[in-house]
This record gives C-alpha cells, structure tokens and sequence, in this order.
C-alpha cells in the first residue's frame, strides 16, 4: 500500500508509533503533487521546500513525546484560509500577490498542532461558484473524470482528496461549498454548526453563512480534524462558547435507538434517478444498522434557494467594497480620479460571477428595495430555520441527497446561473438554518461518478452526526473506492 493511501487516522497511529516519519510521508504527497497537479489543477501554491521543514520539526516533536493529533500530517487548505507569510487569492486575479501577515484561527490550531502544510487549494472566486470554473486560475478537474467539475466552491478541497494529494483538507461552507464537492468527488465533507469552528482569518463571503469545515477520506478523519479545529474564539463575534465533545468517543458501529428523518422536499421530481437509486439504497443501510426510519416535512424548503441569493449576495456586496486598490491586493492605475481608479480595479479584478452576485447584492440593499427583499428574506430564513427545529423534536439526523445529479460536465452549465445555483438546492437549507451537514460516499452513477449522501444534524450536534456516518461507513466500503490517475 502506498503512503498516500492511509487515511489521517491510520496515519496519525504509525506516526506515533515511529512505524513511518512525517518526512516519508510528506515527501511522498509531494511527488504525487508533482505527478498530478498540472493535470487536474487542485493546488493553486505548493510548498514543497517548506513542508519538508514542517515535517523534520513534527518528527522532532514526535520524538520528544509532545505529538498532538494531527503533528505531522500532511494537509491543504482552501485557498480562502488567511496564511502568514503563504499567498492566499482567494481564486481572484484581484488578490493574486496577496500575502498575508497573520494565520487565521483555524490555521493557527493546525501550525500550533505542527501539521504539514502542503499548499493553498484551488476554489471558485471567493467562494462564489458550484463548480470550481469562477476561479480565475482555471477549474480544478474532478479526479474521477477530468472533463467533469470537481464542485464548488471548495472544488480543491474535495479533489485533493479524491486524487490522494493529501492526507485532509480544509474548506469552507457557504451554500453547500463543502458537502458539494464532498459528493462530486467522493469524499467525505462535514459543514459544522455556525459558531462551532471559528472565522477569524476566512476570506468573507457571506459572514452569517459562512463556515469552516473539514473534508476527508473518511468519517473517523473528520472527527480527528474537527477536535483540532472546533471551539470558542474571542477574535471571532460569532464564535459560539459551548463545549467540544470528544468527536473520536461518539463514533458507533450500529444505530440501534436512532431516528432518521427523510423530509418530503427533498425527495422530488427532477432529482436524477441515479441519485435517487442510490440514496434510498443509503438509508436501507441505515435501516439495517437498526435506525428507525421517518418521514417528516420541513415545508418552507421551496424558498430556501431565493432566500439564500438574497441574504448571500447582500452580505457579499458589503463584504467585498474592501476591495478598493487602496489598502491591499491588485490596483489598476490610470487617468483620472479616486472613483475611475475603483472602477478599474473592480472591473479587471472580479470575475464575472462575483461581479453578478455583488449586482445583485446591492440591488437588494438599495434604498427602497431593502424591505420587499433583503428583511423579506431574513423573516423567510426565520421560518426555514424553525421548520428544522421543530423536525428534530421528532428525529435525531436527517438522510437527504446532497446534489440532485452527479457531477456534471465542464461548461455545461455556465451559460445558465440559474441552473448552477440549483446544484445546491439540497445544501443551501442547512446554511440558512446555522445547524450542521455531513456528506459521505454513497455510491456511483454510470461513469463510475460518485453519489454523496446527507446527514444533518441538530446545532451543535456534530458528534451524533459522525456517530451515524461512521456506523453507515463500517457497513460499507464506498469510501475507500480510489479515483484511477
């Protein structure tokens, strides 16, 4: 077996053990970095200088008995994830040079726990895509066929995976930005609760939605990277003080006792029928497992995909005028004044995307528009947020798709937003809502294309939720299937 195909946890016990070093381990990633990269497009800065440094100190710390659970593991990270002195584009040419001077939270709890870091991962710019094609460095290419999108927008985060370019990875989660690509890529990808993981040093988006969040081979893989990441943050106003579990701990073999919800939206007409094949074959294992399968309604869910356009863009209309050419990132200078310098710079350094959601964003905002959209929306996601309130009095997770369709081809949909916002039909809710979402390997549709399935979770309930992923992942083996490079 090649190095690069254990998982973080197997990993984690050889390291420990002194079995393998981290430098083995880092420098086998690094040639299959070098083999693969240029193919597929995932990493958008490597660093394989400094991260044979990074893993000669996680040995030195290994031998002198002070390992933490992830000290030596080679990892990447979205590249919205604000890294010192280590360029962080955001996936724009506007932020091409940038490089920060401080770690973000989550990034500091990684550096502190001496993981390897491998590079920044490509991703739709500034987080605003289904598919990984807004990125200004081009789209990263699904590992399981290249002519297919990886998701988005941690579209990188999830082919990493998939393509064994590192052990885990980190992404961000907005509208589904995690367990998306998660699904496309057969990976496993875990949207904690809002406040569970901390945003101090993520790149903005949309501020109440966005959320940190690991992406892995495996559900034990994410218990591990979550307790490294997961708790309160003073830096962070909407960092949430409450108790992290021990995530490892809560991990089960049966549900014997455990109810699953299976909500009627979800299950339309249009969902692809692989997917719908594939799904309820998902929860006959569940059922075997010993859960007790229900049927509810979170009925607002119809309006969850308007909500979220309005609520979204707004936030990242406002989030984005920092991007002026004055303070930081690329400046086009030319003739004329303070307002013709911002259009320019705008004007070249945003995509097309980003542009369009931010038109839209302000639209929402502007005076007399601000009630009938922007506070109309807020009151919709009030009610779409209780509708999963009242449902888990009832239930423990929930079981839905994550996608209607596998991952479709490149270019197929770009000609039609509306088509592309509807890829995350299925995730968008769980943001709206603040509470917690995990997809998991389920399957393959023809082409062997993978399938994810859904869980969510109550708020604060990550640690129910890997418990039923990792029952489900013991009974199956759809996890350990390996994309051919």
């Amino acid at each position: 077996m090649s190095l690069t195909d254990l998982t973080l946890s197997e990993l984690h016990d050889k390291l420990r053990t002194k079995e393998l070093s981290s430098v083995e381990v880092t420098r086998a990633y690094l040639e299959r970095i070098a083999a693969h990269n240029a193919a597929l497009n995932i990493y958008l800065t490597e660093r394989p200088v400094e991260a044979l440094r990074d893993a000669e100190a996680a040995d030195r710390r290994i031998a002198a008995g002070e390992a933490a659970p992830l000290t030596g593991i080679p990892l990447a990270l979205k590249d919205l994830l604000v890294t010192e002195g280590i360029r962080t584009t955001c996936g724009s040419k506007l932020l091409e040079n940038f490089i920060p001077p401080y770690n973000g939270t989550a990034v500091h709890k990684l550096r502190d726990s001496s993981a390897v870091l491998l590079g920044k991962l490509n991703m739709d710019e500034f987080g605003m895509g289904s598919s990984n094609e807004n990125s200004a460095f081009g789209p990263c290419r699904n590992p399981w066929d290249r002519e297919r999108v990886a998701g988005g927008s941690s579209g990188g985060s999830a082919a990493c995976i998939a393509a064994r370019l590192a052990a885990a990875s980190l992404g961000t989660d907005t509208g589904g930005s995690i367990r998306q690509p998660a699904s496309h890529c057969g990976a496993v990808g875990l949207k904690p609760t809002y406040g569970r993981v901390s945003r101090y040093g993520v790149v903005a988006y949309a501020s109440s939605l966005d959320q940190v969040g690991p992406v892995t081979r495996t559900v034990e893989d994410s218990a591990l990277l979550l307790q490294t990441i997961a708790g309160y943050d003073r830096a962070d106003s909407t960092s949430i003080d409450c108790p992290v579990p021990d995530y490892r701990a809560a991990l089960r073999n049966d549900l014997k006792g455990v109810r699953v919800g299976l909500p009627k939206e979800y299950f339309i007409d249009g969902l692809d029928p692989e997917v719908q094949r594939t799904v309820a074959s998902a929860i006959d294992v569940l059922r075997d497992l010993g859960a007790e399968i229900v049927h509810v309604s979170l009925p607002h869910t119809d309006y969850a995909v308007a909500c979220y356009y309005l609520i979204a863009t707004a936030e990242a209309s406002s989030n984005l005028a920092r991007y002026d050419g004055v303070r930081y990132g690329r400046r086009v200078t030319g003739e004329g004044g303070l307002i013709e310098m911002y259009n320019r710079t705008r004007g070249a350094g945003f995509g097309d995307e980003v542009k369009r959601r931010i038109m839209l964003g302000t639209y929402a905002l502007s005076s007399g528009y601000y009630d009938a959209y922007y506070l109309k929306a807020q009151k919709v996601r009030t009610l779409i947020r209780q509708d999963f309130l009242d449902v888990f009095a009832q239930v423990d997770v929930l079981a839905t798709p994550v996608a209607p369709t596998p991952a479709f081809r490149l270019g197929e949909k770009g000609a039609d937003p509306l088509q592309m916002y509807l890829s995350d039909i299925f995730t968008i809710p769980v943001n709206l809502a603040g509470t917690c979402g995990l997809s998991l390997p389920c399957g393959f549709a023809a082409g062997k294309l993978p399938i994810g399935l859904q869980l969510i979770g109550k708020p604060f309930g990550e640690d129910a939720l890997l418990g039923v992923g990792h029952a489900y992942q013991q009974a199956t083996d759809w996890h350990k299937q390996q994309a051919e490079l």
